[in-house]
């Protein structure tokens, strides 16, 4: 059996060796290595796939949501309000910017943030809600835009681990992750879904106004050469990149498809163990499976790590601290509104999810699971 990675990257580009190579060859050849044709030909291709007016690529999915922040014009003091259960990024740069982060608890079945305390933490300072689709799925963008909508506020989505997932509206109508608050923003981070071979993000929206100050933002605040309009910053993505991406934008639906039929088997896997819940799959949203994350109920998630890691089969903790408790972050807060993120700190557990996992593989994962499991 060949080894037991969390994400496979090197299988995954052994498939598609050929044309990354010739790609990378061909821009090293031309010579164009910033803002190239090979840039603004993904830009063009992801906005047709997304079905979005405007993408606007950056050097990586943080400074995405910086420069989403930045463009909306906010003031210090200015509250966001984000999920307390998620990577640091999200926060961090909302504190880059002197703005405040008011964190709230998330839905226990699907990560995301839970709409009734966002609601509850809107105050009269609160400006931009800021939604994580996290571990592959997005959050319940239909009620998040009507409360936006009600309090007359900015929606970023971070979407860095659910590119090419739907949001399906109650009419019926679907729309792709980050293309449906005002700006979403995602990551090509290696490991993600669609990711690059170095660092990598982007910025989307259907503002025309919004997407011109970006473009100018990302590029030191110029629109002409020694001219600098914005305040801005040093964030693009190279060609290199962009190239890559190229070779595997046409593949992300399969790619997602294929993270899928693994989720199925690891779900059909543990369906009949009372200590382990499976990732729900909400009715408003697809699920491209980013990370494959286990509730353990028995109280021995700890345990099952270190057993999986004794049988060679990596198993991570997302996140273990809430960021509400990060020494950086730190905010007073009662623990009883957080009663779900403080839950999933302790039980959950993402199991190996990616493109290139094979049936041999998943019974040997799901086998060493049920063995600890069942003692």
């Amino acid at each position: 059996m060949k080894k037991i990675q969390m994400v496979d990257l090197q299988s995954q580009y052994y498939k598609i060796k050929a044309d990354v190579d010739n790609a990378v060859l061909n821009v090293i050849d031309s010579a164009a290595f910033i803002n190239g044709p090979e840039v603004k030909s993904f830009q063009a291709e992801l906005e047709q796939y997304l079905d979005v007016k405007h993408v606007i690529p950056c050097a990586n999915g943080t400074d995405a949501l910086q420069i989403a922040l930045m463009a909306l014009d906010l003031q210090e003091g200015d509250e966001v309000i984000t999920a307390d259960f998620t990577f640091v990024a999200t926060v961090e740069v909302v504190h880059l910017l002197k703005l405040k982060s008011v964190l709230v608890d998330v839905d226990y079945d699907t990560f995301t943030i839970d709409i009734d305390k966002l609601k509850a933490a809107i105050t009269p300072k609160t400006k931009v809600i800021i939604p994580v689709h996290i571990f592959g799925q997005c959050a319940n963008m239909e009620e998040i835009l009507k409360v936006a909508k009600e309090h007359n506020l900015y929606v970023i989505e971070d979407s860095a681990q659910a590119i090419g997932s739907d949001i399906i509206f109650a009419d019926g109508t679907t729309k792709k992750s980050g293309t449906m608050g005002i700006l979403g923003t995602t990551s090509f981070f290696p490991s993600k879904n669609l990711g690059c071979y170095g660092d990598g993000g982007a910025i989307f929206t259907n503002d025309d106004e919004l997407a011109h100050k970006i473009r100018g933002i990302v590029n030191h605040g110029m629109y002409e050469r020694y001219y600098h309009d914005e305040v801005g910053v040093n964030s693009r993505l190279d060609s290199l990149q962009a190239t890559i991406l190229r070779k595997k934008l046409p593949l992300l639906d399969g790619y997602n498809d294929a993270r899928r039929k693994a989720a199925d088997y690891y779900d059909e896997a543990f369906a009949g163990n009372p200590n382990i819940l499976t990732p729900k799959r909400a009715k408003y949203s697809t699920h491209v499976f980013h990370q494959y994350t286990l509730r353990i109920l028995n109280g021995k998630r700890n345990e099952l790590q270190k057993f999986l890691t004794e049988k060679e089969v990596p198993a991570m903790i997302y996140y273990p601290v809430a960021l509400r408790k990060q020494k950086a972050y730190f905010q007073e807060s009662n623990d009883a509104d957080f009663v779900n993120t403080d839950k999933l700190l302790e039980q959950v557990i993402s199991l190996p999810m990616h493109t290139e996992l094979d049936e041999e593989q998943l019974k040997y994962i799901t086998d060493s699971v049920l063995e600890f499991m069942n003692k």
